[in-house]
């Protein structure tokens, strides 16, 4: 059974002459294990199906399962419920709180949690499970930190930390590079990499072929519809860590850039 199943998955806009279908008949299945890059030029669809997989937006018509979970006519409760425990979103820009610290931007999530393994831990225990997250990649001395004594790059750590903190079943991450420099983004794509190799579904949307070239699949998006599907080699990353674990995913033999 795949983790992601949407079958003539359609989200529409206006109704008649002024209907606009910004996706239109989308099928595709998403293994749990795999590295896939959305891509495609602006209106495409791909931020829209990253809506409908995030469960932040409901399809028109058409079937989306998650883990064999048919979400597709959740209520706005059942979504928020999916999203805290299945779901770890990375974004472009970070999405930090600017007076917080790392450890309290990344135990934020479990505050919220109402349902699942992780909803009702002390506060001393989600700071620990933020703790082993942020040690996970590669912060285990920033805990004090705020995002204004980090780098871009330490920056997006912090929200991958947060991201994983539920222990999702995977990754979406939105333009998960584009705030940051050539060398920062070889180093947040190599922890992407490392989090899949250890058994972490990821997906990223983006338009850059760079960080596409980590996926082993690449699916095109035009005019809502998928217009190729593409099984490539990854770009190699020598560092490979269970993801269940709080050791960190930088290896260190491997110097920081950031």
């Amino acid at each position: 059974m795949p983790l992601i199943h949407s079958k003539n998955l359609v989200k529409s806009y206006g109704n008649g002459v002024q209907e606009v279908r910004a996706l239109d008949g989308v099928d595709l299945d998403i293994e749990q294990g795999d590295f896939v890059a959305i891509i495609g030029a602006s209106g495409s669809g791909k931020s829209t199906f990253m809506n409908m997989i995030g469960c932040l937006d409901t399809p028109t018509s058409g079937l989306y399962e998650l883990a064999g979970q048919n979400v597709s006519q959740m209520s706005i409760d059942e979504l928020a419920d999916i999203r805290s425990q299945r779901i770890g979103f990375v974004f472009q820009q970070f999405n930090l709180l600017a007076r917080t610290s790392a450890l309290d931007n990344v135990a934020m999530p479990l505050q919220y949690m109402r349902s699942g393994k992780l909803a009702g831990l002390s506060k001393k225990e989600q700071k620990e499970h933020a703790r082993d997250r942020l040690a996970q990649v590669g912060l285990g001395d920033r805990l004090s930190h705020t995002p204004s004594e980090l780098s871009g790059g330490q920056q997006q750590r912090v929200a991958i930390a947060r991201a994983l903190v539920n222990d999702p079943d995977l990754i979406l991450a939105d333009e998960p590079t584009g705030a940051l420099d050539s060398k920062m983004t070889v180093e947040i794509m190599e922890l992407l990499k490392s989090l899949n190799q250890g058994g972490m579904t990821v997906i990223v949307v983006t338009h850059e072929p760079d960080v596409a070239a980590y996926a082993n699949q690449v699916v095109v998006f035009k005019d809502g519809k998928i217009i190729e599907i593409k099984h490539q080699h990854q770009t190699q990353v020598e560092v490979v860590t269970p993801v269940n674990t709080a050791q960190s995913v930088i290896s260190p033999d491997v110097p920081s850039v950031l």
